[in-house]
C-alpha cells in the first residue's frame, strides 16, 4: 500500500446516534447515501467484526475488504484487499496493490441530540479526487436520512398491481394477512380508502389474551401507485406499489416509535408484509 494523506470528512447530524447508526448500515438506507458514489451500490455481508464484506455495483464490480473493527452505535472500521469483476474476487496485482490494506474508518458520537461523523480514509491511493468531491454529498444525503427518518420493509409478491393493491386495501382480504405471528388474526378491518378517510384494523392473539386498534387517517391516496396515512400517536406511514416485470414491488416506510428497538419495530412490521407476500401468491 502505497503512502498517502489520509482523508477526513464529517457531519453533524440532527438525530439520535442509533438512527444515525442505521442509516449507515441498514441495506435500505445504505444504497440511498451510497448511490452518491455509483448508482445501485450495495453491500453484502453478516455485518460482524473480523467478516468478509463485497462492496458492489449492479454490474458486479467493486471490492472486497474486511470488517476489521465494529462497535455498535460508535465505530465502524473496513479493511480492503481487492478488486472484484463480475463478482469474483480478482487476485492482487500491480494496481490493486496500491491501496489493498486501506482502512475506512467511520466513528460516531453523540452529544445534545446531534450526533457528529467522522470518517477517515487512510491509504485509498489513485481515489483521492473522486472521494473529495463525492463524500461530502454522500455524508449531506445520510444527514437527510437520520433527520427525516423512516424505517423502510419491502416484499415483492407474485401478484399483477392490481391484484396487489385490492388485497392491501379491501377489508376481506385485510383481515387473512394482517397479523405477524400465526398465534395472531385479524377480526376485523374498516377501511375508507380516501384522502380524509379512516381506517381501523384490530390485530389480536388468537387465545384473546391481548389485542389493539391500528388506526389511522389517510393524507393522500393515488390508487394502484401510494398511499400515506398518520397513526393514531401521529406518526407517519408511507406505502408504494410499482410494477416489477410480472410481480409488484411494495415498500413501506414508517417513522419508528420511541419505546422499543428499531431492529424489533422493523422486524415485526417486516412480518405483517411477509405474510402479505404468503397469502397473496397462496389465497
Amino acid at each position: 500500500m502505497s503512502h498517502v494523506q489520509p482523508l477526513h470528512f464529517s457531519a453533524a447530524v440532527h438525530a439520535p446516534i442509533s438512527q444515525v447508526w442505521w442509516a449507515l448500515w441498514n441495506d435500505a438506507h445504505y444504497r440511498q447515501w451510497t448511490a452518491a458514489f455509483s448508482e445501485g451500490s450495495y453491500a453484502v455481508s453478516d455485518w460482524k467484526q473480523g467478516s468478509a464484506i463485497h462492496f458492489l455495483t449492479p454490474a458486479g464490480t467493486g471490492m472486497y475488504s474486511r470488517i476489521q473493527e465494529k462497535e455498535e452505535n460508535k465505530k465502524m472500521v473496513f479493511s480492503h484487499i481487492g478488486e472484484i469483476k463480475n463478482f469474483i474476487e480478482q487476485p492482487i496485482d500491480e494496481k490493486t496493490r496500491a491501496w489493498s490494506g486501506a482502512l475506512e474508518e467511520y466513528i460516531l458520537t453523540e452529544e445534545s441530540g446531534t450526533t457528529k461523523v467522522d470518517v477517515t480514509l487512510t491509504g485509498l491511493s489513485g481515489f483521492e479526487a473522486h472521494f473529495k468531491v463525492m463524500f461530502p454529498k454522500a455524508l449531506a444525503i445520510l444527514k437527510s436520512i437520520a433527520e427525516n427518518f423512516m424505517l423502510i420493509c419491502e416484499v415483492t409478491a407474485k401478484a399483477s398491481l392490481a391484484k396487489a393493491w385490492d388485497y392491501w386495501t379491501v377489508p376481506s382480504h385485510i383481515t387473512r394477512w394482517n397479523f405477524a405471528a400465526d398465534d395472531w388474526h385479524s377480526p376485523r378491518a374498516v377501511n375508507d380508502l380516501s384522502a380524509g378517510g379512516k381506517f381501523n384494523y384490530r390485530m389480536e392473539a388468537k387465545d384473546g389474551s391481548m389485542g389493539f386498534d391500528f388506526e389511522g387517517i389517510y393524507i393522500s391516496v393515488i390508487p394502484k401507485s401510494y398511499m400515506e396515512y398518520a397513526i393514531a400517536d401521529g406518526r407517519k406511514v408511507k406505502i408504494t406499489f410499482s410494477e416489477n416485470g410480472n410481480a409488484t414491488r411494495i415498500v413501506q416506510s414508517f417513522e419508528p416509535e420511541n419505546k422499543n428497538p428499531l431492529e424489533m419495530q422493523q422486524r415485526g412490521w417486516q412480518s405483517i408484509m411477509d405474510n402479505f407476500k404468503k397469502y397473496i401468491e397462496n389465497p
